[in-house]
């Protein structure tokens, strides 16, 4: 579920000391100390509130005593005060913006860089990966809610993206415009399997419909993603 494991960032401006790091990951004491030792470490920013990137953050708040700040103000420790979507941080001599992007969870955000290179660079956490495509963690992450992501990322044109799953890839735009297309693939194969089912199927038997070759591994994802297009599609047809 996590690839090669949890990306974490150390940031800072070219001859700056200080440092931020984004995603501690999981408590992984060697792996903690590396990151504390990149310092001083200013602040510690985590992308949403899976255990594979909050776990280590109180760690290394203990480390380096530097605050830790999320969405969610349950993973905010040593007074750091939840992130609001829209605002701007000054830290190790950068602007770092705060993009919400719900969808993946409810407290997801990403970090845009502006001046990381000729066109900037983003910090998607799981919103956007490195190769394969995000699981919606419904009822908390919802489709309509990462569609609107899509489109408020897609909007910060030909950025990197640099994932918290996954090698660093070249263009936002272009990645977002194939999670769209994917999603609205796998959205009109759940339409047909509605139809031959009845509307009200479960679960589980479009799943096995939808994603008939998957690996039991992932099972679960596949039917929690396949609970979050069932929800969006009945919700629109509702409004109708």
């Amino acid at each position: 579920m996590s690839l090669d494991g949890t990306n974490s960032y150390v940031l800072r401006a070219p001859e700056h000391q200080g440092a931020v790091v984004v995603d501690p990951g999981p408590l992984d004491e060697a792996h903690l100390h590396a990151l504390a030792a990149a310092g001083p470490v200013e602040l510690i920013l985590v992308t949403h509130r899976h255990a594979d990137h909050t776990a280590g953050s109180i760690r290394l708040r203990e480390l380096t005593r530097a605050p830790v700040r999320a969405a969610d103000p349950d993973h905010c420790h040593g007074g750091g005060a939840p992130l609001q979507g829209g605002e701007s941080i000054k830290a190790a001599g950068l602007e770092i913006r705060v993009v919400a992007t719900p969808g993946h969870t409810s407290d997801s955000v990403c970090f845009h860089l502006p001046d990381d290179g000729p066109h900037g660079s983003v910090l998607t956490g799981d919103t956007i990966l490195g190769r394969g495509t995000t699981m919606l963690d419904y009822p908390d992450g919802t489709l309509g809610d990462y569609l609107a992501s899509l489109d408020r990322l897609e909007a910060l044109g030909e950025a990197a993206v640099l994932p918290a799953h996954g090698p660093v890839l070249s263009s936002l735009e272009g990645i977002v415009g194939s999670y769209r297309s994917h999603r609205l693939d796998r959205l009109g194969q759940i339409r047909a399997a509605l139809d031959r089912l009845g509307r009200a199927a479960a679960v589980r038997d479009v799943t096995d419909a939808v994603y008939s070759d998957v690996d039991p591994s992932v099972r679960r994802a596949a039917e929690t993603s396949v609970a979050a297009q069932l929800h969006y599609l009945r919700g629109r047809a509702a409004r109708q």
